[in-house]
């Protein structure tokens, strides 16, 4: 199917859903930056917003491919957090089972910038950061031991698609001493059904909108363990350390900012327990980002992608029980080969 039917096709869908008159031709411009969707700025007469469609084949190097359901999934979990965080997420306009899509309301990045843009910049805010972990812990809880959510988002296999196999066992293969250590943490993550799980988020995911961060992408919606977000974003001020070395101290205060009022806010288990399940996970992720399916694209130094391999292993092979810890080791990894006095 060329872009021409797809785009008269979803041409045709927003007529049907009343975003579009009768006789009107938008405009829609070709989103870049994300490897799993095609998404479009639609400009319309009387809005402006965006359409969402996942892809079946992610666009990178490996050979990942993932079910296209998990478009719906996005659009429930975007509606879910709407109901008790509006300010959180942006609004669904429409979705089209069929056409596989949906139309969400459209966030000017002058007024929302990326927040993983802010970071690569050294624009680092612990404040921001902090917001985040509170933001992310109010999902958890509120979802926390629901059977309703729980039967709603079912998403397993899609989980283990797009989240399990592409980082933890696709690592697992290119370290084989490792192979039991990360297939457990497999395991683990993929049995648990604890709370709702966004699934991706990551700093390229999150706006930092007039009212506080908004979160986009979550795709890989589930009902799973509550440890893979708070890891998978605190894993993201780890990499940019390695990147940006200069301002690693200011990365860690964001990653104490942000774990530290995440873990104020647990109630629905006891803290230590996903302090505990966090710190091991954590490395299991980082070394994902060197050797899984989806390398982080901005580490590009052999030294620092290595740097970043020996730290992972290292918390692997002799794991901590809590993110306190964890962050020591950091420290440690970071003063090693460091001039005196420096």
């Amino acid at each position: 199917m060329t872009e021409a039917t797809d785009l008269a096709h979803l041409v045709d869908a927003l007529r049907q859903h009343r975003l579009l008159d009768a006789d009107e031709e938008p405009r829609f411009t070709r989103l870049t930056g994300g490897v799993s969707s095609d998404i479009w700025r639609v400009d319309a007469r009387r809005a402006t917003f965006c359409i969402k469609r996942a892809l079946g084949k992610l666009k990178v190097a490996a050979d990942w491919h993932a079910p296209v359901s998990r478009n719906a999934a996005e659009a429930a979990w975007l509606r879910c957090v709407a109901t008790w965080l509006p300010h959180a997420v942006p609004a669904i306009l429409f979705e089209d089972a069929p056409l596989g899509c949906f139309a969400m309301a459209y966030l000017p990045a002058e007024h929302n910038p990326v927040w993983k843009a802010k970071l690569l910049k050294g624009e680092i805010d612990d404040t921001f950061a902090a917001q985040v972990g509170f933001l992310l812990a109010q999902i958890h809880e509120r979802s926390a031991g629901s059977a309703a959510l729980a039967a709603q988002f079912a998403n397993h296999d899609t989980f283990e698609s797009i989240r399990i196999e592409p980082y933890l066992r696709a690592t697992a293969a290119r370290h084989p001493d490792l192979a039991n250590t990360l297939g457990d943490l497999a395991d683990s993550v993929s049995a648990a059904r604890i709370a709702l799980v966004h699934g991706d988020v990551s700093p390229k995911n999150v706006l930092c909108g007039a009212d506080g961060p908004v979160f986009l992408d979550a795709e890989c919606a589930t009902y799973g363990d509550p440890a893979f977000d708070l890891a998978f974003c605190l894993n993201h001020f780890v990499l940019k350390s390695f990147l940006n070395p200069h301002w690693r101290e200011r990365y860690a205060g964001s990653f104490d900012a942000l774990s530290g009022r995440y873990l104020a806010a647990v109630d629905w288990e006891p803290a230590e327990r996903i302090d505990l399940r966090c710190a091991r996970l954590l490395p299991a992720l980082l070394l994902a980002r060197v050797d899984g399916k989806s390398p982080v694209e901005y580490l590009q130094d052999p030294a620092a992608i290595q740097a970043v391999r020996e730290l992972a292993r290292g918390l692997l092979i002799e794991p901590v029980d809590s993110l306190e810890q964890w962050r020591k080791r950091w420290n440690e990894a970071a003063s090693i080969d460091k001039p005196a006095g420096v």
